[in-house]
């Protein structure tokens, strides 16, 4: 099918919707490949300017069009004041097709007010699935992908869950991951990376950079504490960029005194993080995100999550444990580091090559028929 020119689209005719910093990052290339015919609406899910500003300047994102304030509300307080203003703002102006991306409330809440309004929903990174009904973020995704026109999947595991799940294989088109390209783009030489280290006070491969946001281990004060204890003893220096979710409830659970046995500092941007990653001995994280970014710049993660919706890098870039169980795969891989990063040099990542987001742009027109 003929690949058309972007500027047969009118003027914000595709809404994009995305309310966290993991959204900027997957969809700025989609973003920008739309260019005009992109309208950029923010939830203001993440309204921190370390979670969003600073990413939206990286990625050379203008300002969002339309803010919808929802940060610091309830999860159905957000997906509710989403729908509702996203519906009034459909109704006044309706784009040619709707974007959202991943599993975030904003993602939902987008999904059900375009289907409200019958707009084509288009859900990038569909089929992703835990099979974890105790994850918020399971029942966000699988709602949305049941409501969506156009399922992007990463891999074909996800468009497998689709399919499964009773989806019409026209619905769904194998992508790869829009996070490469991401990584691509940002991930500093080794010359900024190394200065990033020294302004951290680092060395190359012997520290383990570290992140922890998700309910199920930041709000619960006895798991909380087990991760931070296990931290302590890695016997690395541990950086640990605090989330302000983290920062509350370590407070609120008086874990601060464990804290301070890591080197704990404030959430930073996303080129600074990259380049972190890629010159640690490994990370620890229940970040989605940073299990598909290791992959690229070939790193391994500690992934502390009781599931995890991203099977195709188990056993090679990450291994999923309880918090009891970092310091035992910690010690594992730090009994050689550098044959643990030889190791995974050569691997190919499961997300693709990096040209998801022009197969995304490509599926969008076909999907609304341009030309």
């Amino acid at each position: 099918m003929t690949n058309h020119p972007t500027s047969e689209l009118h003027p914000g005719a595709v809404a994009v919707v995305l309310g966290t910093r993991p959204e900027i990052v997957k969809l700025a290339n989609v973003i920008r490949l739309l260019g005009p015919a992109a309208r950029v609406v923010h939830t203001g899910q993440h309204y921190d300017e370390h979670l969003s500003e600073i990413f939206l300047e990286e990625f050379g994102l203008s300002e969002p069009g339309v803010h919808i304030g929802v940060g610091g509300k309830t999860r159905g307080g957000q997906i509710g004041a989403t729908v509702t203003a996203m519906d009034l703002h459909l109704e006044k102006d309706p784009p040619q097709a709707l974007v959202v991306q991943g599993d975030t409330n904003a993602s939902l809440a987008g999904a059900i007010a375009a289907n409200a309004r019958e707009i084509p929903l288009v859900h990038v990174e569909a089929g992703l699935r835990s099979f974890d009904r105790r994850m918020p973020e399971e029942h966000n995704r699988v709602l949305t992908d049941h409501l969506g026109d156009l399922l992007c999947a990463p891999t074909t595991v996800a468009e497998q869950n689709l399919i499964v799940e009773g989806i019409p294989v026209s619905r769904i088109q194998v992508t790869g991951n829009t996070v490469v390209e991401a990584v691509m783009e940002l991930l500093p030489d080794e010359s900024k990376r190394l200065d990033i280290l020294a302004e951290h006070d680092l060395e190359p491969g012997r520290f383990v950079l570290a992140t922890f946001h998700r309910p199920e281990n930041v709000d619960d004060a006895e798991r909380f504490a087990a991760i931070l204890d296990q931290l302590a003893h890695l016997g690395l220096p541990v950086l640990l960029p605090l989330h302000p979710r983290s920062a509350a409830r370590a407070s609120e659970f008086g874990l601060l005194e464990r804290l301070g046995a890591l080197r704990v500092i404030d959430p930073i941007g996303y080129t600074d993080f990259l380049g972190l990653g890629a010159e640690s001995a490994f990370l620890v994280s229940d970040s989605g995100g940073v299990q598909e970014e290791v992959s690229v710049y070939k790193r391994s993660v500690i992934v502390v999550r009781r599931s995890t919706e991203r099977p195709e890098v188990l056993g090679t870039f990450a291994e999923l444990v309880e918090p009891e169980d970092i310091g035992a795969v910690a010690d594992r891989w730090l009994g050689d580091v550098d044959e643990l990063h030889r190791s995974l040099r050569d691997l190919a990542s499961p997300y693709g090559d990096g040209s998801a987001s022009e197969l995304t742009v490509k599926a969008i027109r076909e999907l609304v028929d341009v030309g």
